[in-house]
């Protein structure tokens, strides 16, 4: 059975943490909130002393998705799939995890505990799935159903990424023909302004006065927007932040 990571509250309000064995995650949630335990965050943690193998391609998990439905509905046992799948897996880190599964489902587990083992492999949907397709007997129509699924989250993919290409080449040339203004152009005329003794616009000085700070600051700017970007990046890993984000799509 895999093993989890919690961390919860009790009757008494405290934090409290801790790992338990269990044979799904929504088992060890029941456990817990049984025992008084109001959760708040439960994960999964990693196989073989927590060896871990890494992310793995959308694209690879579609392709074994599709080709273990196939096999499954051939009338392949499980152990045979797995063995066959892991020797044609490009992906290393891939290939290990199928490895992983098959020597799991060897011993005697069943393949949903087996995949839960690896959550950054196969997420709740697809493991709970899989459970569901082998409570029922329709694991063949499960995977198939899983792989579509797959497939169409990595077209969609695809194509945001393919549509916000132009836009973010045209806004960062925007922004670098910008910055080489302020940083080059500007200050000759400043210099020369200077010369004059003359009093400028308004709108003339605002331009100046932001030209020097990025002149001065660039250091600092730099740091803000890598912050940003890392700020941003976090977020959307977040559930609440992936789930807007699909939403955006």
């Amino acid at each position: 059975m895999p093993a989890y990571a919690w961390k919860g509250k009790n009757r008494m309000g405290e934090v409290q943490e801790g790992v338990l064995v269990s044979d799904s995650r929504d088992a060890a949630a029941t456990t817990l909130k049984r025992n008084g335990i109001e959760v708040m965050n439960i994960r999964v943690m990693a196989a073989e002393g927590g060896k871990s193998f890494g992310k793995v391609p959308a694209k690879a998990l579609a392709i074994f998705t599709r080709q273990f439905s196939v096999m499954i509905d051939a009338g392949l046992p499980l152990v045979q799939c797995l063995e066959i799948l892991g020797a044609q897996q490009d992906h290393k880190g891939f290939q290990r995890i199928i490895e992983a599964v098959r020597d799991d489902v060897e011993k005697g587990s069943t393949l949903q505990a087996a995949l839960s083992k690896h959550p950054k492999a196969f997420n709740d949907l697809y493991v709970n799935m899989v459970g569901a397709g082998e409570s029922g007997g329709i694991l063949d129509i499960i995977l198939q159903r899983l792989s579509g699924y797959i497939e169409k989250a990595v077209k969609l993919t695809a194509k945001v990424k393919g549509a916000m290409t132009y836009p973010v080449a045209v806004i960062t040339i925007a922004i670098s023909v910008v910055v080489i203004i302020m940083v080059k152009v500007i200050p000759v005329f400043s210099a020369m302004y200077d010369g004059l003794g003359s009093k400028l616009p308004y709108p003339t000085q605002v331009c100046m006065a932001l030209s020097s700070a990025l002149i001065n600051y660039s250091w600092l700017i730099i740091i803000g927007v890598v912050l940003v970007a890392v700020g941003l990046r976090q977020y959307y890993k977040t559930p609440v932040g992936h789930l807007r984000s699909m939403r955006s799509c």
